[in-house]
């Protein structure tokens, strides 16, 4: 089997990397890739739903997958369907799960899916009326695609009214206001081939810049994968209450979701709350899942194509898994690029590329999250203390990174004493 993976991101290495050892591929393209892609895959500088479909025609692929978000509510699925070629992923229609919010949020009132209560307003004026509904602190979200940072939690009201004109800046610009919820974050994320859904293992992705979950919202700056983040009954709860229903809800109205659907969610005391839907594979979660993965992901993915994922089930290791994302100097603001990258090779973990490029002198920074650090472990601290002593081995300049990536999640095992 010849497989096109669609994008040039640590998601994209990370598929990348799991899909090579599976025995079925024979080959694999990527469109457009990254160096580290181009250890396993030949990258083809395509950037656009024709160019994607023309290099899939031009080398013979059997199977599309599809990476980041902005491809598929472009229409990829479509266009390559309507060319009767197979690819894992939502339609346009579909995809706007995650490319409107507010699309996203009457879905989750007309299934039946609990999320935070919220209003949409279009200007200023409706916006501070908005307000007055809400305790603080208060969320107040872009409408569109915003690459994970078009969120901001307002504390006070001054800062509520000086981050809406930004984010209602634009022709047509919406604005999610909504309430405030308490609990944990999980990221959870499921195969549907439309029908049924296949549950990946939980994780938990860290958002916030710095430490302590302080400052702006980023892309992700780490994730790790633990079987602790939920019980047993969590999981059947939120396949219940979230999941199916979303899965059933889509095919009813005749936009069946195929393709990786990923639910982040708030657990409050009263159960599972829907922050948002994503149409794709997390990022950085991807990184720590196909790290503690042990199955052929191949033949999975092909028959969640296919439309039937009956009788599939995904194995995984016992070892938690932990990735460390480090970012450029200025990220998430406006970053620099083009700093020479040193030690990769000293790590021992696998380094997943996101934003590099070859240069004049070697390997260098070119985005925002440049390298996903990715490790495991026996147990959740030893994943971290391995990870970490990986990252210590890799230099560029004005690298930046959180230092408590995966912490949250030892409490787990102080509490049921199994120990750290």
């Amino acid at each position: 089997m010849k497989i096109q993976i669609i994008g040039s991101g640590g998601r994209e290495h990370a598929l990348a990397w799991r899909l090579a050892q599976s025995p079925q591929v024979t080959g694999m393209i990527a469109t457009p890739g990254n160096p580290g892609i181009a250890t396993l895959a030949e990258c083809i500088p395509a950037t656009n739903v024709a160019a994607y479909l023309h290099a899939a025609e031009q080398h013979g692929v059997d199977l599309t997958i599809v990476g980041p978000e902005v491809p598929l509510v472009a229409g990829v699925v479509d266009l390559f369907r309507s060319k009767g070629r197979l690819i894992f992923g939502p339609t346009a229609a579909a995809a706007q799960l995650e490319g409107s919010k507010s699309f996203s949020k009457q879905f989750m009132l007309r299934a039946g899916i609990p999320t935070a209560r919220f209003i949409t307003v279009t200007n200023m004026e409706d916006a501070r009326a908005a307000l007055r509904h809400f305790a603080l602190p208060v969320v107040l979200k872009a409408d569109g695609l915003a690459a994970g940072k078009g969120v901001v939690i307002a504390h006070t009201q001054v800062e509520a009214e000086a981050a809406l004109p930004l984010l209602l800046s634009g022709p047509d610009a919406k604005v999610i206001v909504e309430e405030f919820l308490v609990g944990e974050e999980v990221s959870f994320i499921v195969l549907s081939d439309g029908h049924m859904a296949l549950p990946l293992q939980s994780t938990q992705d860290h958002k916030a810049a710095y430490d302590g979950d302080k400052g702006p919202n980023t892309g992700g700056m780490g994730a790790y994968c633990d079987s602790r983040i939920l019980t047993t009954a969590q999981t059947g709860e939120i396949m219940d209450t979230v999941i199916q229903p979303a899965i059933s809800t889509m095919s009813a109205e005749g936009v069946p979701f195929t393709g990786f659907l990923y639910a982040g969610l708030m657990m409050t005391p009263d159960g599972p709350r829907v922050l948002e839907f994503n149409a794709r594979l997390g990022d950085p979660e991807a990184q720590a899942l196909m790290h503690r993965m042990d199955s052929g992901f191949a033949e999975i993915l092909h028959a969640g194509a296919r439309g039937d994922l009956t009788g599939v089930a995904i194995r995984w290791k016992q070892d938690p898994s932990v990735c460390v994302v480090l970012a450029a100097q200025g990220y998430p603001g406006t970053v620099r690029t083009g700093d020479s990258i040193h030690g990769i090779d000293r790590a021992n973990a696998v380094v997943f590329h996101a934003g590099t490029q070859i240069g004049p002198h070697g390997l260098e920074t070119a985005g925002g999250r440049v390298l996903g650090v990715t490790a495991s472990g026996p147990t959740l601290a030893e994943a971290i203390r391995i990870t970490y002593q990986a990252v210590h081995q890799i230099h560029f300049e004005g690298m930046q990174y959180r230092t408590d990536i995966g912490r949250k999640g030892l409490r787990r095992y102080n509490v049921d004493g199994v120990g750290t």
